[in-house]
């Protein structure tokens, strides 16, 4: 009887130092629900056998816990995530496609309407140094190759600098390099804009009233996307800057040059991004390693993900605290019988050790305790939570290639709108393979292809032929 007595008191022990692991294994595993109906299946059986499923392993045989299933928690997992990507996929692309569509409208509507950014008054970039206005077309094609190398090496050359800065952590320099530009885009450019709008339309208005509207309009910006502000007016501010800075494109990049340009940038996002030491996809992992999020000023999200989910890893931090202090102070008997016991009486505990062996702190146990579920109910994730990003630099260009087929000689609107609905393809199907990969891909090559081949495909030959169907008064 004695014997048999030890082996009670041994299988016990092991009950109750297996007894937190079942609830360890959804957690680390991120699915819930066949784990619990595995752990009700095993019918009480050891720490291991709570996620094993009742498979008929039953409980503990001979002081030894039965094995795990992994196969089926693969299998959930597996199906999670696809019913995760069909939930949120087309949610996803909605979110995308209205403010890219919101840019492109005001960049085109700014086109059509004011002829400021369309004038040729022979003013360049200093990065476009060579002129288009040659004798021959070698010429012009020369100058325009010429420009756009320019071009693309002061890209490459800012990007590197960029994400040397943020790898060395100088993140002084790059909000002063960030607060810097959007400064000049939501003062400067913001100026330049309203009075060539109010010369389009012949509106009065004087310069101390423009000042102060100037004024509200670039501090507002400012305290939204480099501090702090509602979402929906942070997202309107950075289409706003992403739509001024199109325009300047517009302005002052020559026409052959502009188009070189979404050519060779397309393939340099492409390699950038999915190359090993490419400068966007160090930046991106690099991120993700740090668990901090890029620059707002850089990057539109649909939702505050980064911001939710920081919020939500210190409020559980600090809500797993309380069990461990209380296991340190609940082991011990009570210090005195004056407090408040809460029902745990040195007997209970005496009996406790007795049974159980002595109860001791260690780092296991504490390890354990935090893992263990609290009474509130666990975070769930949000919809709203499950943001996506696109850099303002996708927007850009985007609208760039837009407004340039809007702008263009012909200026047709059946070219403008075959750009349209060519770079909104290219943006679900990037998003599609965004789906698949689950990895950052670039948003650039495959909408910028798209919108190339079906801007010189519509403006040299669907226009003509319209024209033409027109001119005999043929109708289809």
């Amino acid at each position: 009887m004695a014997n048999n007595s030890e082996d009670v008191e041994n299988n016990m022990e092991q009950e109750s130092n297996a007894a937190p692991e079942p609830t360890q294994q959804p957690q680390e595993s991120g699915v819930t629900g066949p784990r619990s109906r595995g752990g009700s299946g095993a019918g009480g059986g050891g720490g291991e056998g709570g996620g094993g499923g009742g498979g008929g392993s039953g409980p503990e045989q001979n002081g030894q816990a039965p094995t795990t299933r992994p196969p089926r928690v693969v299998e959930t997992e597996e199906d999670e995530d696809e019913e995760l990507t069909l939930k949120y996929g087309a949610k996803h692309v909605i979110m995308l496609f209205v403010p890219v569509t919101l840019c492109m409208v005001v960049v085109v509507a700014t086109i059509k309407s004011v002829s400021f950014y369309t004038k040729n008054d022979g003013q360049r970039l200093i990065y476009t140094p060579f002129p288009e206005d040659t004798e021959t077309i070698a010429q012009r094609a020369l100058n325009s190759i010429l420009n756009a190398t320019i071009m693309i090496t002061v890209i490459i050359v800012m990007t590197l600098v960029l994400v040397l800065l943020y790898k060395y952590r100088c993140y002084k320099v790059i909000q002063g390099w960030l607060f810097l530009s959007s400064l000049l885009l939501l003062f400067f450019f913001s100026y330049i804009y309203l009075t060539e709008v109010f010369k389009t339309y012949n509106v009065a208005m004087d310069y101390f009233t423009l000042a102060i509207i100037i004024w509200n309009f670039g501090v507002v910006g400012m305290m939204c996307i480099h501090w702090k502000g509602p979402l929906r007016l942070q997202q309107a501010y950075l289409i706003m800057i992403s739509a001024l800075m199109a325009l300047v494109f517009i302005k002052y990049l020559p026409e052959w040059t502009a188009w070189l340009i979404l050519a060779v940038i397309s393939v340099y996002d492409l390699l950038a991004v999915l190359c090993p030491k490419g400068p966007l996809r160090i930046l991106v992992e690099t991120a993700q390693e740090r668990n901090e999020p890029i620059f707002p000023a850089l990057i539109y999200s649909s939702t505050m993900v980064w911001l939710v989910n920081m919020a939500d890893t210190d409020r559980n931090s600090t809500e797993a605290a309380p069990p461990q202090t209380q296991e340190a102070v609940a082991s011990p008997p009570p210090p005195s019988p004056s407090q408040d016991d809460g029902g745990f009486t040195s007997s209970w505990v005496s009996q406790q050790e007795h049974q159980l062996g002595p109860l001791q702190s260690t780092e296991d146990s504490r390890r354990e305790a935090q893992q263990m579920p609290s009474a509130r109910p666990p975070v769930e994730d949000d919809d709203e939570e499950r943001g996506v990003k696109l850099g303002l630099g996708d927007f850009i260009f985007y609208s760039m290639l837009v407004g340039k087929a809007s702008a263009a000689a012909s200026g047709d609107w059946n070219t403008t709108l075959a750009c349209f609905v060519a770079i909104l393809i290219g943006l679900c199907l990037t998003l599609l393979l965004l789906a698949i990969f689950k990895k950052a891909l670039p948003a650039l090559p495959i909408s910028i292809f798209f919108g190339l081949v079906f801007y010189f495909a519509t403006d040299n030959l669907v226009r003509p032929f319209m024209d033409k169907l027109a001119l005999h008064q043929f109708y289809i």
